[in-house]
């Protein structure tokens, strides 16, 4: 596989139907490939949107998926791209994340690993925690990590598996950053604040922002590294056609922006004056807010990725202007 040509390559696309895994699979058919398999879960919401334009061989829901492969009902595979994820931050069943972010990312790897497939998965940037420890990809600092949260952590505990069992060095792990763009609609409130922003000022003409509860940040200068997801689909297929690139990989922009940025971003995108209202953070979720992410970069640069990252202001202007006034999702025909 090149990074773009895999028009030979057979793919397993797990949360193909949602906002990173449906992006990916508007990447594969760019790139040539029509050959992919997707997984998830439609349940009620309306995800499935995100899968009408794109083309792909088959689909499987997500609770099928191991017996099928364990069976060889599906064949072999080059690749499996893993995004499948409960990825709520503020879910509160750690059972329930344990089997679905833990316990099926394992048994998938470990067959992936049997067969001799090429197995990348999302990690993510909330196993980073605080952010004390560093946010070096650095499997050599994986036990120093205190995620904030159960969705950080079971995405940190398979991390921690995959590196105390030694296959860590024969697998792509992502930590995916703060990524927004199309094909989103269906996250509700875990959606991207770029998603909320652009209903905000349709409605009532305001973005509403959280305070700051620390001294050294001025209300709605917290700091988040942005990344547009097609800047991120094209770093995962890179590293995805890079045998070589093993263990864990920061998938972000490399540079920290405000909120207060990020809002402006929409309101020029929109041709709006701006206008921004500061508002407390649920207590629930306050004493675990991160106030600062940014990714290091320097192991996907040294995997080759030489692309250069779309500027937060260039990311929102197409998000907002081709997708979010459209009402149109990720479509391979038309891009």
């Amino acid at each position: 596989m090149k990074p773009n040509d895999f028009s030979d390559a057979r793919v397993l696309v797990t949360g193909g139907a949602g906002f990173i895994g449906s992006a990916l699979v508007w990447a594969l058919n760019r790139r040539g490939c029509e050959n992919i398999v997707v997984c998830d879960i439609l349940g009620t919401n309306e995800k499935w949107r995100n899968l009408t334009p794109l083309r792909f061989a088959d689909y499987v829901e997500a609770d099928e998926l191991l017996a099928r492969l364990q069976a060889g009902a599906l064949g072999k595979f080059d690749l499996v791209l893993h995004m499948g994820a409960c990825s709520a931050t503020t879910e509160k069943d750690a059972t329930y994340l344990i089997r679905n972010n833990y316990e099926f990312t394992r048994d998938l790897a470990m067959w992936s690993l049997a067969q001799k497939t090429r197995f990348v998965y999302a990690s993510s940037a909330a196993t980073y925690g605080d952010g004390s420890a560093g946010m070096e990809d650095n499997d050599t600092k994986l036990d120093t990590l205190r995620p904030l949260n159960m969705y950080g952590y079971s995405k940190h505990l398979f991390d921690l598996h995959a590196k105390r069992a030694g296959f860590l060095n024969k697998i792509c792990g992502l930590k995916f950053f703060n990524v927004f763009g199309p094909n989103e609609d269906h996250k509700g409130d875990m959606r991207s604040l770029v998603h909320k922003s652009f209903a905000q000022v349709q409605g009532k003409g305001v973005i509403q922002l959280f305070k700051s509860y620390r001294k050294e940040y001025k209300h709605g200068e917290q700091k988040r590294d942005f990344l547009y997801v097609k800047d991120c689909v094209a770093m995962t297929l890179h590293l995805a056609a890079t045998p070589k690139a093993c263990g864990l990989f920061n998938i972000g922009s490399g540079g920290a922006r405000t909120w207060v940025d990020l809002s402006n971003a929409v309101f020029t995108a929109l041709k709006r004056k701006p206008v921004i209202k500061f508002i407390e953070i649920p207590e629930v979720i306050r004493d675990k807010y991160q106030y600062f992410t940014q990714a290091n970069l320097m192991h996907l640069r040294g995997a080759g990725y030489v692309a250069p990252v779309t500027s937060l202001e260039n990311a929102v202007h197409d998000y907002v202007r081709k997708y979010l006034v459209l009402d149109k999702r990720l479509d391979p025909s038309v891009e």
